[in-house]
């Protein structure tokens, strides 16, 4: 379904992701908007690593409701707003997805548009 790509004849990935992913003909796409650290009462996590865990539970349960699972996620793209806590975010995202190496970009921005987010994850997904 998921063919994940990565040359050999160009530098690895620099942690667990893919370089490129390609999907197969006749998949229904799932595209998730930026799921933040907002726990479903409103109230925001505290801290980098329960708001990326908050998110990556968001998007879990809107795969579910799609009747998807990580194992179809194509592409993901995190925005942070402290690079200090990059290696944070890379382990509860490898937590997440173990072996599954989704294609994957993050970057690092100035802010995002509540001060009390320091993460968003948005995500593609594809099932036949």
């Amino acid at each position: 379904m998921i063919r994940f790509i990565n040359p050999a004849n160009i530098v690895a990935p620099a942690s667990r992701y893919s370089h490129a992913a390609e999907v197969g003909a006749n998949a229904r796409w799932l595209h998730i908007s930026g799921q933040i650290g907002v726990n479903p009462d409103g109230t925001v996590a505290q801290g980098i690593e329960a708001q990326t865990e908050r998110a990556w539970l968001n998007i879990i349960a809107i795969l579910e409701a799609a009747e998807m699972g990580l194992e179809d996620l194509v592409k993901v793209n995190a925005f942070l707003v402290d690079r200090e806590h990059l290696a944070t975010v890379r382990a509860v995202r490898d937590r997440h997805l173990g072996d599954h190496r989704a294609a994957s970009t993050l970057y690092i921005v100035a802010g995002l548009a509540t001060p009390e987010w320091q993460i968003e994850v948005e995500a593609v997904a594809a099932k036949a």
